[in-house]
C-alpha cells in the first residue's frame, strides 16, 4: 500500500486535464506584464506609405529611424543631441556651444576639429590624385607587388604619396626659412613673442592654405580659422615627409611644439560656455576631446559614434558612462554612443541637423 503526500502538487496533467497545456508552461510563458506607462514610446518603423507621392527626404527617414529600436534609435537620439547643442544660446552674451568635431568645415558649425594623421594627409592626398575603391579581401601580397597600398576597401596608389612629397617638401622649405628668419627677429628686438613657434594646429592651418582646394576639410578650416588639433601629427606619411625633411634641410629643422597646442585647445573648453562633443572613432581622437573637457569639468553633451566594444578596456570602446567618471562628461549630460561605423552613420546625422536647410 503506497502513501499519498497531502501537499503534494497534483501533477500538470492532472491539474489541468489530459487535453491541455501544462500549467508550469503556460505559467512561464504567459506571465502577467505590470502596467506599462501611458508615456512609454512604442516601437514603430518607417511607413513608406506616407511618402507614395514623392521621396522620402534623409531627415525624414532618420526622424522615422529614432522609434525603431536598436542602432536606428541611437542615430535618432544622435540627431536631437547634436540640434540641441546647435540651438544652444547662452542668455548672458548670446554664445554657442563650444562644438569639439573628432573628425570634418565650409559653413562654420563647428568650434575644434581633432584628427590623425591620416586624416590630415589623406584629405590633402586626394586633392592631389585620386583614391579607388576595392575590396576588403584583395590579397596584400599582390598589392604590394604593385606599388598599391589598401585601406580596408579603398587602394591608394604609392604614387600618390610621392605627388604628396613633390608638393609637400617645397612648403616645409619655407616653413623652415620662416622659423629662421623669426629667431633672428626675435634677437634683434629683444622680444621672444616675434619667435616663430610651429604647431601642429599651425603647420596644418598653413597646408589647407597652400592646398587652396574647395573639397579639403583642412582649407576650409584655415579659411574660417577652424583649428585642427594633431597630436600624433607625426604617425603617417606626413611624419614620413618630416623625416626624410630633417635630412634635406641640416642642420636647420622644422621644430613643431605640441605643448602649445593642448594648451590652446584646453583653454578653448575652459572658456566655452558650453562644450559638446561629436567623436567619430576612438584612440587619440577621443581621448584628446574628452581629456580637454575634462578642464571645465565635463562637456554637456557627448556623442559617440564607433564600433568599438568595451569589455577590453579600451578608451574607444568605453560608452560615455566611464568618462562622467572622469569628469569628461558632466553627470546628468546628454549623450549617446552609436555602435555603428561612422560612413554609414554619420551621413546620415548631418543631413538631419547640421546640413537642413534653414526655414
Amino acid at each position: 500500500m503506497s502513501t499519498v503526500n497531502s501537499s503534494t502538487k497534483p501533477s500538470d496533467s492532472k491539474q489541468n486535464g489530459a487535453n491541455s497545456a501544462p500549467f508550469s508552461a503556460t505559467a512561464a510563458v504567459l506571465l502577467p506584464s505590470a502596467p506599462v506607462p501611458d508615456d512609454a514610446q512604442k516601437v514603430r518603423g518607417v511607413d513608406f506609405n506616407d511618402y507614395a507621392d514623392r521621396d522620402i527626404t534623409v531627415a525624414e527617414l532618420v526622424s522615422n529611424m529614432a522609434t525603431m529600436g536598436f542602432q536606428a534609435s541611437a542615430i535618432g537620439e544622435a540627431v536631437r543631441i547634436i540640434n540641441d547643442m546647435r540651438a544652444f544660446r547662452d542668455p548672458e552674451t548670446g554664445e554657442g556651444t563650444t562644438i569639439f568635431l573628432g573628425y570634418t568645415m565650409q559653413h562654420k558649425h563647428i568650434s575644434a576639429i581633432v584628427t590623425t594623421a591620416g586624416g590630415v594627409e589623406e584629405d590633402l592626398i586626394k586633392c592631389l590624385a585620386p583614391t579607388y575603391l576595392g575590396s576588403f579581401s584583395t590579397p596584400g601580397a599582390g598589392l604590394r607587388a604593385q606599388g598599391l597600398n589598401r585601406i580596408g576597401n579603398l587602394v591608394v596608389p604609392n604614387s600618390n604619396y610621392c605627388s604628396f612629397e613633390d608638393w609637400l617638401i617645397p612648403i616645409l622649405d619655407k616653413m623652415v626659412d620662416e622659423q629662421e628668419d623669426s629667431k633672428i627677429k626675435a634677437r634683434g628686438t629683444g622680444d621672444s613673442e616675434d619667435e616663430l613657434h610651429w604647431t601642429p594646429s599651425k603647420v596644418i592651418n598653413r597646408l589647407g592654405k597652400e592646398i587652396n582646394n574647395e573639397e579639403s576639410v583642412c582649407y576650409w578650416a584655415w579659411k574660417n580659422d577652424i583649428p585642427i588639433f594633431c597630436p600624433a601629427l607625426t604617425d603617417g606619411s606626413l611624419g614620413d615627409m618630416l623625416y626624410f625633411h630633417t635630412f634635406k634641410s641640416s642642420p636647420k629643422r622644422l621644430r613643431v611644439d605640441i605643448v602649445d597646442d593642448v594648451r590652446r585647445i584646453n583653454t578653448m573648453s575652459v572658456r566655452a560656455k558650453r562644450a559638446g562633443m561629436i567623436i567619430l572613432g576612438g584612440g587619440v581622437v577621443k581621448h584628446h576631446i574628452a581629456n580637454a573637457c575634462l578642464m571645465r569639468n565635463g562637456a554637456e553633451s557627448a556623442v559617440y559614434i564607433n564600433t568599438a566594444q568595451e569589455f577590453d578596456g579600451s578608451d574607444a570602446g568605453a560608452r560615455p558612462d566611464e568618462a562622467v567618471s572622469w569628469g569628461k562628461i558632466k553627470a546628468g549630460a546628454d549623450n549617446v554612443k552609436v555602435y555603428a561605423e561612422a560612413t554609414v552613420a554619420f551621413p546620415l546625422i548631418v543631413a538631419s541637423t547640421f546640413a537642413r536647410a534653414k526655414n
